[in-house]
Order: structure tokens, then sequence, then C-alpha cells
């Protein structure tokens, strides 16, 4: 689900980190730059891991700041394809349902990947599987908004997100998601994790068996 990227960069330090040291600095400039911002196919960048490289610094005429030369590894989120995570609905739409896993929310699992077969609940906006039950009847599961819900990554998507103008421009503003996952959840094992928790056995069948044992 993590992994490090090793990246580069110039880092402009001002002078009011010039009382830190220099890894001080870029290390919170870094962080400051890219922590929770999303680089194109490169994932979601969570915290700096280390510096493996300083060169050498520069400061320009008419500029007061330095400009280093810096090689790092970053903390990066981006699950692998066929992974499986564990997350929890945050809502569900006609789209299918939309999964969070609390410092990420582009997740979707589409009706064609759900449990079938599956029906979308108007009233409790919910997905609802239909389990088969031996008699033949079916017994309706709700994907309801809280639940925790296991799901296997089946594609990845990153989206070039461009500068927007002011409102009341041709430019509008973007609501496209720059890197979203979409997942899975049919087939066995996966789904709310209630589905698949062994039933509890109460005392009496525990003591009963103890004695047919005896």
């Amino acid at each position: 689900m993590f992994v490090l990227a090793e990246m580069k960069d110039v880092i402009r330090i001002t002078p009011e980190h010039f009382h830190q040291s220099l890894s001080e600095s870029i290390t919170t400039l870094l962080n400051r730059k890219l922590a929770n911002k999303v680089v194109l196919n490169v994932g979601l960048c969570i915290a700096l891991f280390d510096i493996t490289d300083i060169g050498h610094s520069y400061i320009f005429p008419g500029d007061g700041s330095s400009h280093t030369e810096v090689k790092f590894r970053y903390i990066v989120f981006r699950p692998i394809v066929e992974e499986i995570l564990i997350g929890k609905i945050k809502n569900c739409s006609r789209e299918g349902v939309h999964v969070t896993l609390g410092f990420f929310d582009d997740i979707l699992i589409p009706v064609n990947a759900l449990q079938h077969p599956s029906r979308f609940d108007e009233t409790d906006q919910a997905w609802v599987w239909e389990y088969p039950k031996e008699d033949g009847e079916k017994h309706d599961l709700f994907m309801d908004s809280g639940e925790s819900i296991r799901f296997r990554v089946t594609s990845e998507a990153f989206e070039e997100i461009f500068p927007t103008g002011p409102p009341g421009t041709e430019c509008t503003t973007q609501t496209i998601a720059p890197y979203r996952l979409v997942g899975g959840i049919n087939e066995p094992g996966l789904g709310l994790l209630t589905w698949w928790e062994a039933p509890e056995q109460d005392d009496g069948d525990e003591n009963e068996d103890q004695e047919n044992d005896e």
C-alpha cells in the first residue's frame, strides 16, 4: 500500500529558515511542498522518509534565498493492482459504493464489481446484496455507510490537473480527482467484514460439546 519513491528537486530556502541546519530546513520545506499532494504517476505523498544526497547551494543575483539540489525518498500511498485493502463505506450512489481509508477518499467500487445480485435501495441510499439462501429465498445484506469493507484494487487512474482561472471566467473549477482507485468485491471473502465473521458459539453449546467429549 505504501512505497518509497526516489525523487529529486531544487529547494529554495528563504532567509527565515537560515537559523535551522540545512537538512532541517530541507525537510521542513519538502514536507510543506509535497505532503498530502498527488504527484502524477507517482501517488499520494505522505511524508519524507530520508534525504539521500544534498548537492550544491546557489544564490542568484537579486534573490536572498539559497537554491539547493536535493535527492530524497518519500513515503507514497500507491497500492498495487490486485492488492486487498480494508476501508469504510463513505456513501453509496447509483454509480456504486464509495470507500474511504480515512486519509484517502477517491475509491469507487462500481456496480459491475459488487456481489451479484445486488440492488440499490433508494430509501436507505445503500446497495443491497440479495444473498441466496439454501431454501431458495434471498436475504438482504445492506452496505451501510460507516461499515468496514474489504475490497481488491482492480485499477488506478491519474489525471493531470491544470490551474483554474478566477470565478466567472471560462476556466471553471475542476472537480476531477488527480488520483483515483477502482475496486471490486465480487468474490468470496470480500465485502463487508461482518458478512464473513464466524458466528459465536454460546457457552451452553460449548459445555454440551465438552460433556460429549467426556
